[in-house]
C-alpha cells in the first residue's frame, strides 16, 4: 500500500489555515468544525505513515487507538473537538436556533489551538 502520510498531512494543514480564516472573519461555527477536521486528517496523517487503515470520524477515538498511545491531555482536547463534528452544522443538533447561535469566539479560539497542538504532535512523529 502507497503511503498518503504527506497528502492526509497536507490538507489537515490547509483545513487549519481554514479554521483559523473563519475565527477572524467570525464565523465561529466554522472555525470549530474545521479545527476538528484538521485534527481528524492529521491524525489519518499518521495511520497512514504507520501504514494502519484509520476508519472514522472521532479525533478521540483515532488518537486512543493508535499503537503509541497519545498523551490524556491531547485525548481530552479531541474530545472537546468531536463535539464539533455534528452539532457545528445542522440545526437540529440544538435545541432551537442555527449552530451560529451557539459558538462563541473564545470557544472558537479554543478549538483551533487544540488543532494546532494535535498536529504539531502528529508533525513530531511523522517527520
Amino acid at each position: 500500500m502507497v503511503s498518503r502520510a504527506n497528502d492526509w498531512l497536507k490538507q489537515a494543514i490547509r483545513d487549519l489555515e481554514h479554521a483559523r480564516r473563519s475565527l477572524e472573519f467570525g464565523d465561529y461555527e466554522w472555525a470549530c468544525f474545521a479545527a476538528q477536521q484538521a485534527s481528524e486528517k492529521a491524525v489519518k496523517a499518521l495511520f497512514q505513515k504507520l501504514g494502519i487503515e484509520a476508519w472514522g470520524h472521532s479525533v478521540y477515538r483515532l488518537l486512543d487507538s493508535l499503537p503509541d498511545r497519545a498523551d490524556t491531555r491531547l485525548i481530552n482536547m479531541a474530545k472537546e473537538l468531536d463535539k464539533s463534528y455534528i452539532a457545528s452544522r445542522y440545526p437540529n443538533s440544538h435545541p432551537e436556533g442555527s449552530p451560529m447561535d451557539y459558538y462563541t469566539e473564545e470557544e472558537a479560539r479554543r478549538m483551533v489551538g487544540y488543532a494546532e497542538k494535535i498536529i504539531e504532535y502528529i508533525k513530531s512523529k511523522i517527520v
